[in-house]
């Protein structure tokens, strides 16, 4: 069964989610719509990059996904839609789905030569992707696309160390996966040594550790604090390793 998933950077309150999810409920009123993020970075489709990339694995195959985080809606970038691992991703060409393709061993871009009208300059989510997304849905967008191969990813980093997101606990997730070569290692953050740790309650209260996350990112977290505010974090600082100092 499929299910539409909205990625965006709209924020919770306001207008544009509804106006969205109208357009799906008109067109493909039997498809479930999950609005898994509505804060992702504003106006950064990079660090949402690699957001939206650990945040697909959680849903199955023939999922389509609204991700709209689109600071240049209205200028030149295209609009299109990825075919990946099994997945299908609508949004603007403007990074936010490179890492999405990078990451995956098997890849179709499609852009969207359709267009309604009228068509507001602002609000392609409206407009463009979702009514795109409504119609791969049902099956009937094949004549609203044209395939075109994409050969500049190599530049694309495949994971990113820097911070892409706060939760709502003020946890700071990366773009970087985790992998057993990590295990026992010291992250440096800000010029702070933060030690590794499996769980929260496996380190002291108000303590800062780092830890595979249930995306598979590494995050840096304070048992029973904000990392964000205690560690004075901001999206896009880096990280970087050190070799643990114990013998």
């Amino acid at each position: 069964m499929r299910q539409i998933i909205l990625f965006t950077d709209f924020g919770p309150s306001g207008p544009y989610l509804g106006q969205m999810e109208s357009v799906l409920q008109q067109t493909a009123p039997h498809v479930p719509v999950i609005n898994l993020l509505s804060n992702a970075p504003t106006a950064d489709p990079r660090l949402s990059a690699y957001l939206l990339a650990a945040l697909r694995h959680s849903f199955p195959v023939n999922s389509i996904f609204l991700a709209v985080v689109d600071p240049g809606v209205g200028g030149e970038r295209k609009a299109v839609v990825l075919q990946a691992g099994g997945q299908t991703f609508v949004g603007p060409d403007n990074g936010l789905l490179n890492t999405v393709a990078v990451q995956s061993q098997h890849t179709q871009w499609s852009e969207i030569i359709w267009r309604p009208e009228p068509c507001s300059m602002s609000f392609h989510g409206r407009d463009i992707f979702a009514p795109i997304v409504a119609k791969l849905a049902i099956n009937a967008a094949d004549d609203l696309l044209r395939p075109f191969d994409r050969n500049d990813l190599s530049a694309w980093p495949h994971d990113l160390a820097e911070i892409i997101y706060f939760d709502h606990y003020g946890n700071a997730m990366t773009g970087l996966r985790y992998r057993e070569s990590y295990a026992g290692e010291t992250l440096i953050l800000n010029g702070l040594a933060i030690e590794q740790a499996d769980t929260f309650g496996s380190v002291q209260e108000q303590q800062a550790f780092w830890y595979k996350n249930s995306c598979g990112l590494i995050e840096i977290a304070v048992n029973k604090g904000r990392a964000k505010q205690q560690l004075n974090l901001k999206l896009g600082v880096s990280i970087v390793f050190a070799p643990c100092s114990d013998p």
